[in-house]
């Protein structure tokens, strides 16, 4: 809905009160500045303060002080800081008033309490702000009653209630009252203009924690009586336990028990009943349960097994490079769009460009590996860690161990990284599994061998585009997509150019692997732009037109569709363009420096970007990149900023170094050591601008990384004159070298 629709009606359903949220958590309330003074304590004592229990987001104490619970997981993409000023800002309290705490999973009072596809803004945003204005309201009547005047004479601001003589109440002066009174049925929104705290830069919530060390991630999670457990999974993908000698691993000083899982979490995948999780394993697991983190990965290391096949051949990448090859070249491919007639448009071409892109696995390397805390009772199951996903990992856990649902209890931990491996919660499956066997509360712990060798990935994906030409124009598009795996995370194609072709075709076609395969960070997206936006580059200079014109060009021909299953904005990823080209002072870099432009739609926000490139000893280095976003209204611009740097850095990033290979089934790398990743030194600066508008906001998480990989390829071309069609580029160019 329009930003500009500012009367809303809200039922008392969906503005449920509730006391159960407020008990946990500890507020702080001093900050970063104090927390360096050593002795000096906090302007007043936050966490005794007396908090009148409000509703599931918003809790007030008499002092004026308003707790915001943020529902939805963090993974560093920043909604712990900006749910809450959604809310602030129609609640109309100062922001150092406000103490955030993050929300345990509730499906009764939130809904989508999970963190993916750049979506929680988006889909928070109406709710959110309901949430805050009609609290206020609830606080300006309960005023209006304590005068005895109409609640229409009274208004709010900064926390502050004044009616028409002046007079004013604070929130805290009327939170009992109010808290007791009918929820009102329509409140009216701020507009844009109104706003004091959304658009304003906020300090990360969490940032003095997290340089002070405090507790925050999983990992820092403890609970009396706990033990450690490491988990020995198959060191190749399609490998099944055989047996196993644990006499060694029961030797370590703080092993306690080694044993066995995979029955229960088996018997749930078989049974069909979850339609969205990978098969996560086809045998059993070894088990190591120690007194501490070091014991238990000690003992793991000691576990003599003895693995053997499912009866296939281990995978290898040479041969799902000649297997996606083989699918390209076949015929039978499912069809995702077709507009008009591309084999007519090929037949009557003046010529055809066809060119293939090919990317690798890659792991998500989050900084924090994958742990969770369960303990399960007779009484209750509590889960408590790092989840993107807390709804769907209560619902497998309650039916794997045949529990009521309402005896799950999900705690969210702050995470470090997510990048999508989180969506898929086996760690918290095993957690489960592992205490409900030994009866003990328990943290699963992953070591970073554990992560990137029996992890999840992004799947390996060959592209095939193919355009026919005709009087230098481009007459049809056909887009072909081959994967290992991808037919869970295959191609969008109603993004950009569906519509602004006539003759347009996207097909796609999957080869089923044993290597597990995810989500990764802009699932679809993150290389299938480089694929379409350097193709797009080579268009241009065969037709002899500037790559940015080109875009604008085609744009015109989708600006008024009326195609409802076009996703994208011709008239607002124009306008991104044009920023761009302006802010990145496109063809007009000084001599030795080379441009690359990209632009592309995802998770409902335009992007485009300018990448510089210089050359060093003859190998190209990425100086700057300039964004431009239009993500509708921007909530907290510092961390919308840092959304869209960290995401053309990881693009760069992993566009010119990510490589996994397999031989026989196992992952080539299994440290930092031997994965490449960028370097701080190989960072570029990056320089990040918004289309200003009023539009309800979209999602920047990931809608920064997909056109950074083609940025910087078409700004190679520039610089070498070499085309790029394989990721890692360092790979390609190094072979290009040599050769």
């Amino acid at each position: 809905m329009s930003t500009q629709e500012n009367k809303f009606t809200f039922s008392r359903r969906n503005f449920l009160r509730t006391s159960a949220l407020a008990s946990g958590g500890i507020i702080i309330g001093f900050n970063l500045f104090t927390a360096c003074k050593p002795n000096v304590a906090p302007s007043i004592d936050i966490e005794n303060l007396n908090y009148n229990d409000f509703n599931a987001f918003i809790k007030i104490s008499e002092e004026g002080y308003v707790t915001i619970y943020s529902p939805n997981p963090e993974i560093g993409q920043g909604v712990k800081t900006s749910m809450p000023m959604i809310i602030a800002e129609e609640l109309d309290i100062d922001w150092d008033k406000v103490h955030v705490a993050q929300a345990p999973l509730d499906t009764k009072n939130y809904k989508r309490q999970l963190a993916g596809g750049s979506q929680s803004i988006r889909f928070g945003w109406d709710a959110l702000r309901q949430t805050g204005a009609t609290t206020k309201q609830m606080l300006v009547n309960a005023a209006a009653v304590k005068w005895g005047v109409d609640a229409t004479t009274c208004k709010a601001s900064k926390g502050l209630i004044t009616n028409a003589k002046g007079e004013t109440l604070g929130y805290g002066d009327v939170v009992k009252e109010a808290a007791v009174l009918e929820v009102p049925e329509n409140v009216t929104l701020k507009k844009p203009s109104e706003f004091t705290i959304i658009g304003k830069s906020a300090t990360n919530v969490d940032l003095e924690k997290i340089v002070t060390g405090k507790p925050l991630f999983g990992l820092d999670y403890k609970a009396p009586g706990m033990v450690y457990a490491t988990v020995l999974r198959p060191p190749a993908f399609g490998q099944l336990l055989a047996s196993f000698d644990a006499s060694e691993a029961k030797k370590v000083k703080g092993v306690i028990d080694v044993i066995t899982i995979g029955d229960k979490v088996r018997s749930f995948l078989d049974s069909g009943k979850s339609n969205w999780t990978f098969k996560m394993s086809e045998t059993d697991k070894v088990v190591v349960v120690a007194e501490n983190t070091w014991a238990a990965i000690k003992g793991k290391k000691a576990i003599k097994a003895v693995w053997k096949t499912n009866n296939k051949e281990l995978e290898n990448t040479e041969a799902h490079d000649k297997t996606l090859n083989d699918i390209l070249d076949a015929k039978d491919f499912d069809v995702r769009r077709e507009d008009g007639d591309i084999e007519k448009a090929f037949a009557a071409a003046d010529k055809i460009v066809e060119r293939t892109y090919h990317s690798p696995f890659l792991p998500h390397n989050c900084l924090e590996p994958m742990n969770f805390f369960a303990n399960v009772t007779s009484e209750k199951v509590d889960l408590i860690g790092p989840v993107q996903t807390p709804e769907f990992a209560a619902m497998v856990v309650a039916e794997m161990l045949g529990r009521d649902l309402a005896d799950v209890q999900v705690h969210m931990t702050r995470m470090g990284g997510g990048f999508g491996r989180r969506l898929y919660g086996d760690f918290v499956y095993e957690a489960a599994e592992i205490s409900n066997t030994i009866k003990k509360p328990v943290k699963v712990i992953s070591t970073r061998e554990d992560d990137m060798t029996t992890g999840v990935y992004r799947p390996a994906i060959k592209y095939r585009i193919a355009a026919s030409i005709k009087d230098n124009k481009i007459t049809g598009y056909h887009l072909k997509e081959a994967g290992v795996n991808s037919n869970m995370y295959g191609l969008i194609p109603h993004f950009f150019p569906a519509g602004c072709i006539p003759n347009y075709k996207v097909s796609t076609k999957n080869y089923q692997s044993d290597i597990t395969t995810g989500a990764w960070r802009a699932p679809y997206t993150n290389f299938l732009a480089f694929a379409e936006q350097s193709f797009f580059d080579e268009l241009a200079t065969e037709l002899n037109i500037d790559a940015v014109q080109l875009r604008i060009d085609l744009l015109q021909k989708v600006k008024e569709t009326q195609d409802k299953k076009i996703e994208y904005s011709g008239k607002r990823m124009e306008d991104t363009i044009k920023l761009a080209a302006e802010k990145g002072g496109w063809g007009k870099a000084k001599e030795g420096v080379f441009q690359g432009f990209s632009a592309y739609y995802s998770h409902n926000t335009h992007v485009a970007e300018v990448a510089e490139v210089i050359l060093k000893n003859g190998l190209p280095v990425v100086t700057k990149v300039v964004a431009a976003v239009d993500c509708g209204i921007v909530v907290n611009p510092t961390g919308a900023i840092n959304q869209v740097q960290g995401g053309v850095i990881d693009g760069i990033g992993h566009a010119m170094y990510g490589d996994l290979t397999f031989d026989n089934g196992k992952p080539s790398n299994k440290n930092f050591d031997t994965y490449r990743l960028i370097r701080m030194n190989e960072t570029p600066k990056v320089d990040v601008h918004f289309v200003e508008n009023q539009l309800s906001p979209t999602g920047l998480g990931e809608p920064g990384l997909p056109p950074a990989g083609g940025a910087v390829a078409n700004a190679i071309y520039k610089a070498l004159g070499q085309r790029l069609y394989k990721q890692p580029f360092i790979k390609e160019l190094d072979q290009s070298i040599k050769g």
